[in-house]
């Protein structure tokens, strides 16, 4: 069977930014028949995410993400439909899903890797099962609850940094919901800016690009900062830590303003800043979705729970074909899109 398929075709360099042109569409085959315990599989929709720019390097820096292979088809997030099965649990006609799909428009697959998804769960939106029913809400939910150390009636004040984003987004919510009192996002446009505060309930947010970012959040921030959910780093987290409280956390959920650059993972941070977390006691470990997934099933369910009762609001950037795969990933590297990035594979 005559498929498309995109691998890698380039790497950027460690402190490269990545283009469109590091990823290649073309034609391949897979096996016309299926073995026992497989699937064969139509894609829907696939996920672009800030990680993978790890796995464009020769070595990620990590030791839970492997680096895609030049010429190789590249993987990720992925939902699609199952044409035929011979496994037992799954049958023609499921929506299935996998953190490792590979990149192309019909897959083989092993049937016990696949996780079946129930579409009523999300109203009906499957792509939802990649951002905010998905591993990046997990990601946001078990990020605040397993190192925010968010408690009801605490008076808590949370910010968020890529609030716009496809985690930063539903982080700012989800802190909301979990009891603090006062949730201030910073993006990188007053587009996002407006688009946080009207549509998705924070109280504040900051255009980065515009004034002074310290001046303004010791404004927005009067008791200073008790939670920060941390994802983008360098000079922003910097700005944001000196303005903690004691005894308050970081959430440190990714670093994406250094992934351009050959520093290790999390970053290490500058001296004056370094000797502010310590004196505060603030904490900051790294955090990894994966270690929690013994909490994914009811993880899950609230998130679900949350947008069928429309506590949580879902915005997607979405990419009509798989040619255009290497532009949607340049582009949300590039921070030009709100929510989270997908790729519309096949209807």
């Amino acid at each position: 069977m005559i498929i498309q398929r995109v691998v890698l075709n380039s790497r950027p360099g460690k402190n490269g930014v990545p283009v469109a042109e590091n990823f290649q569409l073309e034609e391949s085959t897979i096996a016309d028949t299926i073995q026992a315990g497989q699937v064969r599989v139509k894609t829907l929709y696939l996920s672009v995410d800030p990680y993978m720019r790890c796995r464009m390097n020769e070595d990620t820096g990590s030791d839970y993400l492997q680096p895609w292979q030049l010429a190789e088809v590249a993987d990720g997030g992925g939902i699609g439909v199952v044409e035929e099965s011979k496994h037992d649990n799954l049958a023609k006609g499921d929506f299935v899903t996998s953190f490792t799909w590979p990149w192309q428009t019909v897959a083989i697959l092993d049937g016990s890797l696949l996780q079946k998804l129930v579409p009523q769960l999300v109203n009906g939106r499957l792509s939802y099962f990649l951002g905010a029913a998905g591993i990046t809400g997990l990601t946001a939910l078990l990020g605040i609850r397993e190192k925010g150390h968010v408690a009801a009636g605490a008076n808590q004040t949370m910010v968020v940094s890529g609030a716009a984003g496809a985690c930063g987004s539903l982080a700012g919510q989800i802190g909301r919901l979990e009891g603090c009192s006062r949730v201030v996002g910073i993006a990188g446009t007053d587009e996002k800016c407006s688009i946080l505060v009207q549509e998705m309930g924070f109280d504040a947010a900051i255009n980065y690009k515009k004034g002074d970012v310290a001046k303004q959040l010791r404004e927005l921030c009067p008791g200073g900062v008790d939670v920060y959910f941390d994802n983008v780093g360098g000079d922003i987290s910097d700005t944001v830590i000196s303005q903690m409280n004691q005894n308050s956390h970081i959430i440190l959920c990714g670093q994406i303003s250094q992934y351009n650059k050959d520093v290790p993972y999390p970053p290490p941070l500058p001296p004056d800043i370094e000797k502010i977390q310590k004196e505060r006691n603030i904490t900051r470990e790294r955090f990894l979705v994966l270690n929690y997934m013994d909490k994914q099933e009811a993880s899950v369910l609230q998130l679900c729970q949350w947008i069928q009762e429309g506590k949580l609001k879902v915005r997607e950037t979405v990419v009509e074909g798989l040619a255009n795969i290497g532009a949607a990933f340049q582009s949300m590297m590039n921070g030009g899109n709100i929510g989270k990035q997908i790729v519309s594979v096949a209807k």
